[in-house]
């Protein structure tokens, strides 16, 4: 006789009702025969615009995970700690595969729970916490399990993609394009995990981990949102034949690892300067397969709810594998690169007095510095009473290149803080 695989599904939002919706329209079945079907949930509210009256209620997440009438237990509740991590751990001490969309919590306790699932010997498969519908970890962890990678860097928040593509197209600032997309639902009434680049950052970490076998490091990842970028920003990059993006990256320099988020310019006619809207864009660099580009629908129900049910096919279909590239036991942290290490090529904007001389003084603090510039651009006088100069560099350690902008930043002619934007490595 066939199993049937008894899901219990712990969050019923966007993503929690739509696996819900999912498993009835397209029944996931495994090779034996035997069919997946939610016979259990838990959520906050018992209210949804879907029915729910057959499935077994808990209004305990953890009770529901140590369940002896579950076989798969689903988290979709979401943060870092909490009861999505109590009840994570719970299902796993007992031995039940667990499937997760939740990023901050591999990204911040995937060590550990990683080297719990293997004492255990419970799958903990989490492809919905990366790039919603696009196979990311599958690629990286999977197809890509024998390269030696080097590099990863795309784009991962739709809502930071969707807000800055918008403020190109419309000339609108950023608090009235973030407006809008709260009220679209697009962002959180409080965005500050998208808009500062926190959730970018728990993507690129678990990428990172998964690529270079070592431990999600969250602690050391450099995190800059988009909250500063101004329109003036968006045109001016557009004249130099940039467009800017919130990139994530991770690249593998020695024994260490850089792992970063934060706004920078891409060439117009790079595919990531062409992944408009919400859709998520990734590059992944290996040292035999050269590069690979995927793109497509980063976040919402279907993309989302679509991956978590390729999890539980796996694990319906007998998948074993490490959480990680390596056992939870192996895993260490790569240390963080020294600021030396990083060569980074930089969009400045300046705002300086309308007199001689300002240029060259300009010019000079960043030869002092072994700072070149790559390109210049001078526009009108501003309403200010200000010159607005913008300028591109050659690629520089960033340690050298901060102190030179800091120099410039204390120049008598310049008006305001400079504000520098990096230029893609991509």
């Amino acid at each position: 006789m066939s199993k049937t695989w008894r899901i219990g599904v712990a969050g019923l939002g966007t993503v929690g009702g739509g696996l819900v919706k999912f498993l009835a329209e397209a029944p996931l079945y495994a090779p034996q025969g035997g069919r997946a079907e939610v016979v259990a949930v838990s959520a906050r509210s018992r209210k949804r615009d879907f029915d729910i009256s057959a499935m077994t209620w808990f209004d305990d997440a953890v009770a529901l995970a140590a369940s002896p009438d579950i076989d798969i237990f689903v988290e979709l509740i979401g943060g870092s700690d909490g009861p999505a991590k109590a009840a994570v751990e719970t299902a796993l001490k007992h031995g039940k595969p667990v499937v997760t969309a939740n990023k901050a919590l591999i990204a911040v306790h995937g060590q550990a729970l990683a080297a719990l699932a293997e004492q255990n010997g419970a799958p903990l498969l989490f492809e919905a916490a990366v790039m919603g519908g696009v196979p990311a970890v599958k690629i990286v962890r999977e197809a890509l399990v024998g390269e030696d990678l080097v590099a990863i860097a795309g784009i991962l928040n739709g809502t930071c993609n969707y807000i800055l593509t918008e403020m190109e197209a419309t000339g609108r600032s950023f608090a009235d394009v973030l407006a809008e997309a709260q009220r679209l639902g697009y962002a959180e009434a409080d965005p500050t995990t998208d808009v500062g680049g926190f959730d970018a950052a728990h993507k690129i970490v678990i990428l990172a981990a998964l690529a270079f076998g070592s431990a999600p490091n969250y602690a050391d990842a450099e995190i800059e949102g988009i909250e500063k970028i101004e329109l003036a920003d968006i045109r001016l990059a557009h004249d130099l034949g940039y467009r800017i993006k919130l990139v994530a990256s991770a690249e593998k320099i020695g024994d260490g690892v850089s792992v970063r988020v934060h706004p920078a310019l891409a060439p117009l006619s790079h595919p990531l300067a062409q992944a408009g809207g919400a859709l998520n864009a990734l590059f992944i660099e290996g040292r035999r397969v050269g590069r690979i580009f995927v793109q497509g629908r980063g976040a919402g129900e279907g993309p989302t709810a679509a991956a978590v049910a390729a999890d539980i096919a796996d694990v319906m279909a007998g998948a074993v594998r490490p959480v990680f590239q390596k056992p939870g036991a192996q895993l260490v942290k790569a240390p963080a690169i020294e600021g030396e290490q990083r060569l980074t090529q930089a969009y400045v904007r300046l705002l300086v007095k309308d007199e001689p001389g300002v240029i060259a003084a300009v010019s000079e603090t960043l030869a002092e510095e072994n700072v070149s510039i790559d390109s210049f651009l001078q526009k009108p006088v501003h309403d200010a009473g200000g010159v607005p100069i913008v300028l591109t560099t050659h690629a520089t350690p960033e340690p050298v290149l901060l102190r030179a902008i800091q120099r410039i930043g204390a120049l008598p002619q310049v008006l305001e803080s400079p504000r520098m934007i990096r230029i893609a490595r991509v």
